[in-house]
């Protein structure tokens, strides 16, 4: 089958549109901006993590059989002997040029391979989270839109005003309680059963969705009740507006009026603060992921923080950068996508 020469120059002009479409270039100009934006971050966050004192080889020298001749040698092979100026800018070449992040000092791994195996354990566990706060917060918080200041609006606010209350430590704790409480019905530690290999793959499923259960509450409570309360009011808002009034004053049957015409406009900034909710679930990850021994991220970070070891923190750090860079570009696109009118470029 031959293309002819018309044929060919449709095609071009068909793929130069979509690069300069408003959505790419958008997406191009983020991307940019998140460079600039990463190195600023883990020049800042390596610039404080050298000003604790000491380092991961000082608590070599606690050890009375480590000689301070081969102290030296561990700092000169791990380019702790040069300034933090130094091993930050050979830190990054090294990204650049081999997309190598470093060995951790703790575990002698690739950093690389360490991230890799977390991140996906912290991401399943905010996302779950995500899904589930806004599939419950959302209907509630409506729910109390509509039935303002009567008995379910109430029963609502004192709900959501208790869940705002609680820590995320204090509402780990009280579930480990619960946990103790209807043992062996709800696992409390790691993410898999001892016998996970020798279950088939949907046996497997369900048996990291049973560990999931607890940490995906405690990382939830918090976050189900602000978006409730948030929803509710964006909601009120919007139901005083006048042409909510004439779309009543025509006839419109009342759930129109709220999931069509009210919500619709409603979730614009329910949807603005999905990117800082993701970012907002994993930074707090950690909190669950050290009471129910989840191996993630935040936990891995938590470890080299207290081992200063260097790279497997920095590495830690910039993918938390990152994750909260996709979580605001992934919120601007659902917004565009959610209204039409709304112009990339006045987003930023």
């Amino acid at each position: 089958m031959t293309v002819t020469r018309d044929g060919w120059e449709l095609r071009l002009n068909r793929i130069y549109g979509w690069l300069t479409s408003e959505t790419v270039l958008y997406i191009a100009k983020r991307l940019f901006q998140a460079l600039i934006t990463l190195f600023l971050a883990s020049a800042l966050s390596f610039l404080i993590i050298q000003l604790a004192p000491g380092d991961f080889v000082d608590t070599l020298k606690q050890n009375p059989r480590i000689t301070p001749e081969r102290i030296a040698e561990i700092r000169q092979q791990w380019g702790l002997d040069k300034s933090w100026v130094e091993q930050y800018f050979l830190w990054i070449w090294r990204i650049i040029s081999k997309g190598d992040f470093g060995t951790s000092f703790i575990f002698q791994r690739s950093v690389s391979s360490l991230i890799g195996e977390r991140v996906f354990s912290t991401l399943l566990l905010a996302v779950s989270s995500l899904i589930i706060t806004w599939a419950i917060a959302l209907p509630l918080g409506i729910v109390a839109a509509v039935n303002q200041n009567r008995l379910p609006d109430r029963l609502l606010q004192v709900i959501s005003y208790a869940g705002q209350g609680f820590p995320s430590f204090i509402t780990a704790l009280l579930l480990l309680i619960f946990a103790q409480v209807t043992s062996p019905l709800f696992p409390v530690g790691g993410q898999t059963s001892i016998n996970h290999d020798q279950l088939t793959w949907f046996g497997q499923i369900i048996d990291v969705a049973w560990h999931m259960i607890l940490p995906t509450v405690a990382l939830s409570i918090t976050s189900f009740a602000g978006l409730q309360r948030i929803t509710r009011g964006e909601l009120l808002d919007v139901l005083r507006q006048d042409y909510i009034q004439t779309a009543r004053a025509k006839g419109l049957p009342e759930n129109r009026v709220i999931y069509v015409h009210a919500l619709r406009n409603a979730i614009n900034p329910l949807i603005t603060l999905l990117g800082f909710e993701l970012a907002g679930l994993l930074n707090g990850a950690f909190i669950a992921e050290y009471f129910f021994n989840w191996p993630g991220l935040g936990r891995l970070t938590l470890q080299a923080l207290q081992a200063q070891d260097l790279y497997v923190l920095m590495a830690s750090l910039t993918m938390g950068a990152v994750l909260l860079i996709l979580g605001n570009l992934i919120a601007d696109l659902l917004l565009k996508a959610a209204d039409p009118r709304i112009r990339l470029e006045d987003l930023n």
